[in-house]
């Protein structure tokens, strides 16, 4: 416990520096979360045996993670083209492999680096809005751990109905249910700080779709590891687990919530 709480405040002091030095910094961090979390997805699907492919997986989560949209905002390239064209070779990869090399490995491959880039790279673009970019990554990332601390708490005093017992058998309703209102609280108290950024009612909407989207995305992660037999997805935070471990929420809540235009149009 000891260990996981030092862990737990350096890592979180270290975060929130960064966050606050602004798009570049942050940018940084996140590219390099996002790289770790995908070598974690490779080695728990056993992925890495060729190191080509292997490669060209680390490049395609790097340009799905990158904003490269805001620096180059006359580019041809956009987000789906990049998809198509890493499908397209790793497609081809089985035919010049003759199928040494899989249509599930490389579909796999190409789940987690949409999984995983499409997810950091809308924190990035979050961050970067321009003149709120802090407000609003500020407010999705303390909604994520508000829910998740309401659900522990919440849970553990009042927990009697299991949620997903074959999945999270130590997650109940009554958490969720609390999870989810401390997070509108949370929303409700940005709205109150700078309410020409944020209503009441739009905070209210916000605090519950992080929370409920970020309690969906933990399910996922908790279903993927029991599949296969994991606790962690890897050892990189000890106490903590891996980085997909202590980010299976924001890599599905910061997609969802720009997918709902609930964030003002960059």
């Amino acid at each position: 416990m000891k260990q996981r709480i030092i862990t737990g405040l350096i890592a979180g002091i270290g975060f929130f520096l960064l966050l606050y030095a602004g798009s570049y910094p942050f940018a940084g961090l996140i590219l390099i979360l996002s790289v770790i979390g995908y070598d974690e997805f490779l080695r728990m699907n056993d992925l890495k045996k060729n190191k080509a492919v292997t490669y060209l997986g680390y490049a395609g989560v790097i340009l799905l993670t990158l904003p490269w949209q805001n620096t180059m905002p006359s580019s041809w390239l956009r987000t789906e083209h990049v998809l198509w064209l890493l499908m397209f070779l790793l497609l081809a990869i089985t035919v010049l492999s003759k199928n040494k090399i899989t249509i599930d490995h490389i579909a796999m491959m190409f789940l987690g680096m949409v999984y995983v880039g499409i997810g950091f790279h809308y924190m990035i673009e979050t961050r970067l809005m321009e003149g709120s970019g802090l407000f609003w990554t500020l407010l999705i990332f303390l909604c994520i751990w508000a829910s998740d601390s309401g659900a522990y708490f919440t849970g553990t005093w009042l927990g009697r109905t299991p949620l997903w017992p074959t999945i999270s058998p130590k997650k109940s309703v009554e958490g969720s249910l609390g999870g989810v209102a401390i997070a509108v609280v949370v929303a409700i108290v940005f709205a109150l700080v700078r309410p020409e950024l944020l209503s009441i009612g739009h905070a209210v909407l916000m605090g519950a779709v992080i929370a409920i989207v970020g309690q969906l995305g933990d399910l996922m992660q908790s279903a993927y590891k029991r599949v296969k037999g994991i606790k962690d997805t890897g050892t990189l935070l000890p106490g903590h687990g891996g980085v997909l471990d202590r980010t299976d929420s924001w890599i599905i809540v910061f997609p969802f919530v720009h997918l709902l235009s609930l964030l003002p149009q960059l």
